[in-house]
């Protein structure tokens, strides 16, 4: 995810830290669907620019960028990170979502990757771009979709913060 809200040029090509990924055109989207896979086999998943989830392998939420916001995994909640900037610095609030909130986020969250799964499976869409080329990213997205459908626990251990 980027440092600054701004709008990616690229994704495909900036998504390096993601060597397998596509890039589907899904039938009545307006906005392309950027899915790649880590070295790990961890998945990101982008829906145009916003929203993003990021998962590890086990199919557990890490980390997603909603409405312009960032939330990221404390095992049993999500803290939502806001950046608040003055003429001098930046700060980053944290808050954790509540139980009610959490249920939201994750409900919504199914919803769309559900959608998504939905699609595939009945082929809604079409492949714009692949990295690799000749490699079809499709079932092994599937696979990945309903291991998240299914995690449980949903959200991954809380992130260490880099030193």
């Amino acid at each position: 995810m980027a440092l600054f809200e701004q709008d990616r040029e690229d994704l495909m090509r900036e998504a390096v830290a993601l060597p397998q990924r596509v890039e589907l055109q899904i039938q009545g989207m307006e906005t392309l669907v950027t899915i790649g896979f880590r070295a790990s086999s961890a998945m990101s998943v982008f829906i145009g620019q916003d929203p993003v989830y990021q998962f590890d392998p086990q199919g557990c939420l890490r980390r997603a960028f909603v409405d312009g916001v960032l939330f990221r995994s404390q095992h049993t909640t999500l803290a939502m990170l806001k950046r608040e900037r003055t003429e001098t610095q930046t700060l980053l609030l944290r808050t954790d979502l509540t139980e009610d909130g959490l249920h939201e986020f994750r409900t919504t969250m199914l919803q769309k990757l559900g959608s998504l799964e939905r699609t595939l499976k009945v082929g809604d869409y079409s492949v714009i771009r692949c990295v690799p080329e000749a490699e079809s990213h499709v079932p092994q997205i599937q696979t990945a979709l309903e291991m998240i459908r299914l995690a449980d626990p949903w959200l991954s251990p809380a992130i260490r913060r880099r030193m």
